[in-house]
């Protein structure tokens, strides 16, 4: 694949000058990349190796403050150092980055080495590994949409965020004219990616004014988080080379819809053939599909909150938006949680519509496996298929419809807890506790705008 890199080919275009800078990034607990920039002959030296971090990278909010409460670290232990481990399966080329290479990195405890276990890969790698201990694979892609604006980020900085213009000002789902003119930044974002080891499949325009989603290959789910992380970052990184901010909020404004990060899933096993296909079965759909299938629905409400971080998550579920609002599994049905596609066929798979784009994805894949390994190994019945407009249904599963309420329902997961460890649940638990306090305090433009006057 283009922009692959082993080691020694970095080495070798370090030498001929084709290479001079190297980033080893972590991934923090809002799934954005976090390290720092190498002279490359300094990290082909020994830097590969490893490299340190502080500790609080795995313990900040987003607009990266210490917060207080952490027991894996805080201002009394002194906020100490990680050790950054370069992943050198992840090492590769950035093309939009003039002579500049990438590597992720595994976020590793200073004394023993283990990982950090709350660190977002340590977790989905250790979910990987209760899947192979089953002779079974992950395998996951993400689809990913984003709003793309005519302003640059410095402009919306300055605009308070507010005022904003999409790129386009109409609705551009698969409008080919209209994503015309913006491929200027898509085809350079998609070229971008396929030169930085991450297949691109296509890029569309989506349900609204300005909106757009990329999709690329399907895989196993490490790299496929990994490659989930590059995107995003690459996109902020070549809009803002263009003079463009792009969004990847689940809902930037109260008249538009929603940036969702819809999840395709599916298992393979040791011989890499498909365990969710079954010839003879309904719908394709094997024993262990099912099972798997009925562990998402069974513990829909716990793991919501990896689906849906932060208050904004929560402002996206709305009927009539292709926003699910149900916890439910259907069809080739737009209006579920949970929708099967390709049935019939070896491709069978469950596309998760619950996350929005601001979801981590290490932590999404994780949860998700997690409740697919509980339905598997207790034998979990699947519920009927449901059939018709979810939206309108009263009487079926609710997704939680508030960030609160998806951290009462974390709280209470023996799931999660046995699957995560404790440590782990209650780590996040007090980041989402810290979203819910800072929304709660924070006066917003809709308070003033209905209060000021009138109260």
């Amino acid at each position: 694949m283009a922009g692959k890199l082993t080691f020694e080919e970095l080495r070798a275009r370090v030498q001929a000058g084709e290479i001079d800078t190297v980033i080893a990034a972590q991934v923090d607990m809002q799934g954005r990349l976090m390290g720092k920039r190498f002279h490359a002959e300094f990290f082909i030296d020994g830097a590969y190796e490893e490299t340190h971090s502080c500790n609080y990278l795995q313990a900040t909010d987003m607009e990266m403050y210490t917060v207080d409460g952490y027991a894996a670290t805080s201002w009394s232990a002194g906020y100490g150092d990680y050790v950054m481990k370069p992943d050198l399966d992840t090492l590769r080329l950035t093309p939009w980055l003039e002579g500049t290479a990438l590597v992720l990195c595994d976020v590793l405890d200073h004394h023993s080495h283990k990982d950090v276990p709350h660190s977002p890969r340590a977790v989905l790698k250790a979910q990987i590994a209760r899947l192979t201990a089953m002779g079974l694979k992950a395998m996951t892609a993400s689809e990913l949409e984003f709003f793309l604006f005519k302003e640059s980020f410095e402009e919306a900085q300055d605009k308070g965020h507010a005022n904003l213009t999409p790129i386009s000002a109409y609705n551009e789902d698969y409008h080919i004219f209209q994503t015309t003119k913006e491929e200027g930044v898509m085809r350079a974002i998609r070229n971008g990616l396929n030169g930085a080891d991450i297949p691109v499949e296509n890029s569309k325009g989506e349900a609204d004014a300005g909106q757009e989603e990329i999709n690329v290959r399907y895989c196993d789910a490490l790299t496929m988080a990994d490659r989930h992380s590059i995107i995003k970052n690459a996109c902020k990184e070549i809009a803002w080379q263009q003079g463009h901010a792009v969004s990847f909020m689940a809902k930037w404004h109260t008249d538009f819809a929603g940036n969702s990060a819809h999840i395709h899933q599916s298992l393979v096993d040791s011989d890499g053939e498909p365990a969710f296909h079954h010839a003879t079965s309904e719908h394709g759909m094997s024993g262990t599909m099912r099972h798997y299938l009925a562990g998402l629905l069974h513990h829909a409400s716990e793991i919501t909150y990896f689906l849906a971080p932060y208050i904004n998550s929560y402002k996206r579920f709305a009927a009539g938006t292709f926003a699910p609002t149900k916890a439910i599994w259907s069809m080739d049905n737009r209006t579920a949680g949970y929708r099967v596609v390709g049935a019939d066929t070896k491709a069978v798979r469950i596309e998760c519509r619950v996350g929005g784009a601001d979801l981590n994805p290490y932590l999404a894949f994780a949860a998700m496996i997690a409740a697919g390994i509980d339905g598997i190994e207790n034998k979990r019945e699947l519920e009927p298929a449901f059939v018709g407009d979810a939206y309108g249904d009263a009487d079926i599963r609710e997704i939680p419809k508030t960030l609160r309420a998806a951290t009462e329902a974390l709280d209470g997961s023996a799931m999660l807890r046995k699957a995560f460890g404790d440590d782990v649940i209650d780590h996040y638990l007090h980041c989402a506790r810290w979203e819910q306090e800072e929304a709660d305090r924070c006066v917003t433009d809709w308070d003033r705008g209905r209060g000021f006057e009138r109260a």
